[in-house]
C-alpha cells in the first residue's frame, strides 16, 4: 500500500530544508514565502536494519525495502480558506495525503524571516489550525445541506446523518480539529464522507537548531505543554543537521556524524517510525532467492488483505499463507532449517499479520 505524507506549516518554518533531507531531493529552499508554489513530491526509502538481517542470510538477487511519499506542501497564511496566498492550493494538496506531517518552527535566526515577524510556534500552529477548521466547516456545512434534503421524507437514517453532521459542526465552531472527536461505529462512515482535512493523523515536528535536537529548547518545551492533549506525536528535528546528514554519500560516515551530533539516529527515521505508528501500520516481509522484500499493511490486517498488497489476484485466489517469526528465521539461519524445526506455520483466511512476518502465500487464479 502506498502511504503519503504531507508536510505543512507556515512560509520559512524549514519544510523545503526538511523536505530536502528527507528525500535527497532539490526542492527550492529560499529565504522568502511561497518558495514552494507546486507541490514537490519525493520518496523516503523506510529503513528497517530487519531486512538487512534477512537479506544476509537468504542473500537474494535484490533487496526492495518499502517507501514513503513525502509531499512537500506550499506554505499557509492567514486566511488561507478563503483563497488568501496559496490557499486554495494548500487546501487541495492537502485532501490527497494520508497524514499531515505539521512543522513548526522553534529556532532563532535572524537571517530567515518569519512571515509574522517573531518566532512562536504555538501561535504558528494555531494559524494553520484555523484555517483548516475554517475550510472543513464549509465543507460540512454543505453535506448537512444535502443531508437535510435527503431527509425531508422522515427516513430515520437519514436523520440520523442531520443530527451527527450538527454535532460535528459544533464541535468545529468550538475551534477544535475534528480528530479530536469521539465518533462511534456507527457514525463512523458518515464521519469518514466527510473528509475533513482536520480529521487526518498528524505528527508535529518541532525544527530546531542543532544545540536543541536532543533535549529541546524554551519553544519545544511551550509548544509540547500546547498540544498534550491532543493525543498527537511532536518529533524533534534539526533540519540543518538532516542536511548534512544527507550530503554524506557513506553509511559509516552518516552514522558517525549521527553520534558526534548525539543523536540516537537521523531525524528521516525517527519521523518515518513515527508516521508507520500514526497511521497504524506493520511491516512483512517476503523472502527468496530473486528478492527479499519489505511490504506495508495496515495493523490488524488478515492474510488475505496482506496477500492483495503484492497483487488483488493474491487476495482473490488466497489459498493459504506460511509464516515464519521473524525471529525465528534469525534464530535458525533458513526457511528449510525453520521447517526442520517445525517453526513455520500454516494459516487460514482469518490470521492476523503481525509486524516482522515473513510470509509465503499460496494461491490460485
Amino acid at each position: 500500500m502506498g502511504l503519503k505524507c504531507g508536510i505543512v506549516g507556515l512560509p520559512n518554518v524549514g519544510k523545503s530544508t526538511l523536505f530536502n533531507a528527507l528525500t535527497s531531493a532539490k526542492a527550492l529552499a529560499a529565504n522568502y514565502p511561497f518558495a514552494t508554489k507546486e507541490p514537490n513530491i519525493g520518496v523516503i526509502v523506510v529503513p528497517d536494519e530487519r531486512l538487512d538481517k534477512l537479506a544476509e542470510l537468504v542473500k537474494p538477487q535484490r533487496i526492495l525495502p518499502t517507501n514513503v511519499d513525502i509531499v512537500d506542501i506550499a506554505g499557509l497564511i492567514k486566511g488561507a480558506s478563503k483563497g488568501e496566498g496559496l490557499g486554495n492550493q494548500f487546501l487541495a494538496n492537502i485532501r490527497e495525503v494520508d497524514a499531515i506531517v505539521h512543522v513548526v518552527r522553534c529556532f532563532d535566526n535572524d537571517n530567515v524571516i518569519h512571515v509574522d515577524g517573531s518566532i512562536d510556534p504555538v501561535r504558528d500552529k494555531e494559524i494553520i489550525d484555523t484555517e483548516l477548521i475554517l475550510k472543513d466547516l464549509e465543507t460540512a456545512e454543505k453535506k448537512l445541506d444535502k443531508y437535510k434534503k435527503s431527509a425531508k421524507g422522515g427516513d430515520k437514517k437519514e436523520l440520523h446523518k442531520v443530527e451527527f453532521v450538527e454535532k460535528v459542526l459544533k464541535h468545529l465552531e468550538d475551534g477544535r480539529n475534528a480528530r479530536s472527536m469521539e465518533v462511534s461505529e456507527e457514525d463512523l462512515e458518515v464521519f469518514d464522507d466527510l473528509y475533513l482535512l482536520t480529521s487526518k493523523p498528524i505528527l508535529y515536528v518541532c525544527n530546531v537548531d542543532e544545540d536543541s535536537a536532543t533535549s529541546g529548547n524554551e519553544y519545544t518545551h511551550k509548544f509540547k505543554e500546547f498540544v498534550k492533549d491532543e493525543n498527537a506525536e511532536v518529533i524533534l528535528i534539526s533540519a540543518g543537521i538532516e542536511a548534512e546528514i544527507a550530503e554524506l554519500d557513506d553509511e559509516d560516515e552518516r552514522t558517525m556524524f549521527v553520534q558526534e551530533m548525539g543523536l540516537d539516529e537521523p531525524g528521516v527515521n525517527k519521523l518515518i517510525k513515527s508516521s508507520y505508528k500514526l497511521l497504524n501500520l506493520i511491516t512483512y516481509f517476503t523472502a527468496g532467492e530473486k528478492e527479499v522484500r519489505a511490504w506495508t499493511v495496515k495493523n490488524g490486517s488478515k492474510a488475505p488483505q496482506a496477500a492483495g498488497v503484492i497483487h488483488t489476484d493474491f487476495e482473490k485466489g488466497f489459498i493459504r499463507a506460511e509464516v515464519i517469526k521473524y525471529a525465528d528465521f534469525i534464530k535458525f539461519g533458513s526457511e528449510h532449517a525453520v521447517k526442520e524445526a517445525g517453526k513455520l506455520s500454516v494459516e487460514g483466511k482469518e490470521y492476523v499479520v503481525h509486524d516482522g512476518d515473513i510470509m509465503h502465500f499460496r494461491f490460485n487464479v
